[in-house]
């Protein structure tokens, strides 16, 4: 297996085009697999999303994902990269629906509400907004850089533990932008869009 090669699951509710090339942009090998008995050869996973929680959870059900994700990623420990609506669905749960998300990680899914704090804020939270690293991580390993992601979401992660927490980002109020727990992280953010930052993140999620 090759350590430079991230496989990139096409389960049906992820747009893959522009995470492929930033991939191969990179110098990394980007393979699409589109069915589950393919992760059995993964050294890395990419797990896009777009669109809503309740519609990609049942993707992956009926797809037959989940019995073989849950071993390769909770049993093998194959490094694996949530984007976006994908860092979603690593959680339990999301208001977004009411399907159980895979339960990676200790956290739940909220909408942004700024009635309550009276923010004339706009909601999805779309555009440039910079993050703030929590934590030491091989992806992030200079806190003193100052980085922007562009981000498109209407909801986000609040992790149940402090020690999840990899990124924080800050739009009328702070969450979490980015989590990282052994092998899986996850990032709200798009980083194929997000030009040199986001390829730093390809670069140095390809050499974990």
């Amino acid at each position: 297996m090759s350590r430079r090669k991230i496989s990139v699951i096409d389960y049906g509710a992820g747009n893959i085009a522009s995470v492929v090339n930033m991939i191969r942009h990179v110098g990394g090998e980007a393979e699409v697999i589109s069915s589950p008995r393919d992760l059995a050869q993964a050294s890395k996973l990419l797990l896009p999303g777009v669109g809503a929680f309740d519609h990609a959870m049942k993707c992956l059900h009926d797809g037959g994902w989940l019995p073989e994700l849950n071993k390769c990623v909770l049993q093998n420990e194959v490094p694996v990269m949530g984007i976006c609506l994908g860092m979603q669905l690593m959680c339990k749960s999301s208001e977004e629906g009411v399907a159980q998300g895979l339960n990676w990680i200790s956290a739940s899914v909220q909408r942004f509400n700024f009635e309550a704090q009276h923010l004339r804020l706009k909601v999805p939270h779309m555009g440039w907004n910079a993050v703030d690293v929590v934590k030491d991580d091989p992806v992030f390993d200079d806190r003193s850089i100052l980085r922007r992601f562009y981000f498109v979401h209407s909801y986000y992660v609040s992790c149940h533990d402090r020690d999840d927490v990899l990124l924080e980002c800050n739009y009328g109020q702070k969450f979490v932008a980015g989590f990282r727990s052994k092998n899986i992280w996850g990032f709200q953010f798009h980083p194929e869009k997000s030009h040199k930052f986001g390829m730093e993140i390809f670069k140095r999620f390809l050499e974990v």
